[in-house]
């Protein structure tokens, strides 16, 4: 024990992680040129560990916050020095080393990646995108302190870093919790040492940050910002600059929100929100955190982002819902259990369907004239930077989480619903299909796949295409699921095309000259096929596998392997096409007695590459892919 306290109360040096002295190395060099984003990622940081010492004293009143807590900015010219100071929540020692030593999750790579091929003006908004922002220090400063006394202890402790691989962590005095950042400017970096350019970035950056920001001017300090809550503002009152200014705040954006709804109720419920529909996805928008991250305000009071005011499948959601129905010493309980959180998260989602609907609406009735302009009581769309569509390939993968997980909003998320098709143009909405269906077709036909134009050539299109039946595409790793859940649109059912072959027709006689055939694969794919059928659904293609009509179908069977779980539905059916010549020599072969092992290897693993699988032994495929060209060119 006496080691321990020896070891936490000397300096300490550490290396940063291996991804944290990349992603230095990329901050710095990639985004130089856009370096005043510094001061709102610090202040940002500031603001919010205020916020949380808030929420914190609500149930520990021992943290409660000064009665002039805020930030300060304290530039000086004399030592070349930049201080940022705040009264929020504090770090101790373990959490400085955490919090600036090392990155919780991995994407350094995938960052350098994405900064060498964004454009010059894209690069500034994926240092929020990313979650880095306090590493922006380092465009400006050639050494970082942090001093931070953790609200409700006495110790306080330093972290200070050059960026160049190491930083320190030590002892420190604070005479009260909070943390003071302290920049020690590069000597390219004056124009921030001057009151009036900090200035200018706090009102560009964050002005609408509720808690106070001063900015220490000859000794004194001067407001910095108007700190008002734009959301409980009349929409009539509201500029598109400010809530542009706003968003890009909230979520650490520069570009502009592709959709904003504003609005107010009050009645049986009294809460005012603002949401944005951000204009592009953030760097993970499947695989990241699956939670809305809305944040909640009690009475213009920040009480938490972690309130689920949306569901997951509406995570790219931003904004704040700030609601008169609830305590401000509210439990993370009773955010779970209170009716009042479960009518404001319906009307709240309902709101953001209903935006969407309207804009998928508009981006229908496009070629039709120009579209009335909206009235006050509907959801605010300013501004609006580009169709539905744009909205769609940003974040459609993740709406239909929704069809899945939510039953309840399936009618509501279906018309939202966009496909590629196997005969029409760009996107197409199930409404769409269902007006374009045959006289004699009686199901919504989908394929799912990895990719779109391997889909287009696949061989199960042939017969849907000979009977003029249109086949919806789908390439995201959900579309294997949801459909099964949905069942229907507008009464007519879903069919998995893979599935749904028996839709085409009759099945094909079996002829006595194709029995020899058959019965010599079935016998030699024994182990690898549930049975051999000739198809009349086949128009080009030799052969094909077919889904078990039960049970996962082979794209679904793929996703499972992938992901480590059990793939059911049983062993496949090998299709032939009577009517292709390949098939039509090796029935003649097979009627003479000859064996026909070798080609009946070749079929299976032919139509194991049709559907993106290798083949059963790649080695041995190639052999008899060469043997059989071989033997052809002899035989002409």
């Amino acid at each position: 024990m006496e080691q321990d306290q020896t070891t936490q109360s000397a300096a300490e040096t550490r290396e940063f992680s291996a991804e944290v002295g990349r992603l230095l190395d990329l901050v710095v060099n990639a985004l130089y040129s856009d370096r005043e984003i510094f001061l709102r990622e610090l202040v940002a940081n500031a603001a919010d560990a205020i916020d949380r010492r808030r929420f914190a004293s609500l149930t520990e009143p021992g943290l409660a916050l000064p009665q002039d807590a805020g930030v300060t900015i304290a530039p000086d010219k004399a030592t070349r020095q930049i201080t940022i100071s705040d009264d929020g929540l504090g770090m101790g020692r373990e959490e400085l080393i955490a919090n600036l030593g090392t990155i919780a999750r991995s994407g350094t790579r995938a960052f350098g990646e994405t900064v060498r091929d964004a454009k010059p003006e894209d690069r500034p908004s994926l240092i929020g995108q990313f979650g880095v922002g306090f590493y922006s220090a380092f465009m400006v400063a050639d050494l970082v302190e942090v001093i931070s006394r953790p609200a409700g202890e006495e110790a306080a402790w330093v972290w200070r870093s050059a960026g160049r691989g190491s930083f320190e962590v030590a002892p420190a005095e604070r005479a009260a919790p909070g943390t003071d950042i302290v920049l020690h400017m590069k000597a390219d970096a004056d124009e921030f040492l001057e009151p009036m350019r900090l200035q200018t970035i706090i009102r560009k950056w964050a002005d609408h940050i509720a808690v106070p920001i001063r900015l220490m001017r000859d000794g004194k300090a001067e407001p910095a910002n108007k700190g008002t809550a734009l959301w409980r503002r009349p929409k009539s009152e509201v500029t598109p600059t400010e809530y542009e200014d706003f968003y890009r705040h909230l979520g650490h954006f520069f570009d502009k929100p592709w959709t904003t709804i504003h609005w107010r109720a009050e009645g049986a419920m009294e809460y005012a929100a603002l949401l944005f529909i951000p204009d592009s996805p953030p760097f993970d928008p499947v695989e990241g955190e699956r939670r809305s991250k809305v944040r909640l305000h009690v009475r213009r009071m920040f009480i938490t982002d972690e309130a689920d005011l949306l569901p997951p499948w509406l995570r790219f959601v931003q904004g704040v819902v700030d609601t008169e129905d609830l305590p401000l010493n509210v439990s993370r309980e009773m955010l779970q259990s209170t009716p009042v959180m479960a009518r404001i998260r319906k009307a709240v989602q309902n709101r953001v369907l209903t935006e969407l609907k309207t804009r998928a609406s508009e981006e229908s009735k496009a070629e039709a004239g120009p579209i009335a302009a909206e009235d006050e009581d509907a959801p605010a769309a300013e501004p609006k930077v580009d169709g539905y569509l744009r909205f769609w390939e940003n974040f459609g993968t993740v709406l239909k989480e929704g069809l899945w997980e939510d039953a309840g909003a399936r009618a509501d998320i279906a018309p939202l619903l966009r496909f590629r098709s196997t005969t029409e143009e760009g996107w197409t909405s199930l409404a769409d299909y269902v007006s374009r269906m045959k006289p004699d077709q009686t199901a919504i036909y989908m394929l799912a796949g990895d990719d779109i134009e391997q889909l287009r050539h696949t061989p199960v299109l042939e017969g849907y295409k000979a009977r003029g039946f249109e086949v919806l595409l789908l390439t995201d790793a959900i579309d294997a699921f949801w459909p099964e859940r949905m069942g229907d649109f507008e009464g007519k059912p879903l069919k998995n095309a893979r599935q749904a072959l028996a839709d085409l027709g009759a099945a094909e006689e079996v002829p006595e000259s194709l029995k020899p055939l058959i019965e010599g694969i079935r016998n030699a794919l024994a182990d690898d096929i549930a049975e051999v059928q000739p198809a009349a659904h086949l128009t080009e293609s030799p052969v094909m596998l077919v889904s078990n009509a039960e049970g996962a179908d082979l794209h679904m069977q793929k996703l499972l392997r992938r992901a480590g779980r059990p793939a059911w539905g049983g062993k496949p059916q090998l299709d032939i096409n009577p009517r292709h010549p390949w098939i039509e020599a090796l029935a003649m072969r097979a009627a003479m007695g000859e064996s026909i092992e070798e080609e009946a290897r070749l079929l299976l693993d032919l139509a194991r590459v049709q559907e993106g699988e290798a083949p059963m032994e790649p080695a041995a495929f190639i052999r008899r892919v060469v043997s059989a060209i071989t033997a052809g060119k002899t035989a002409s």
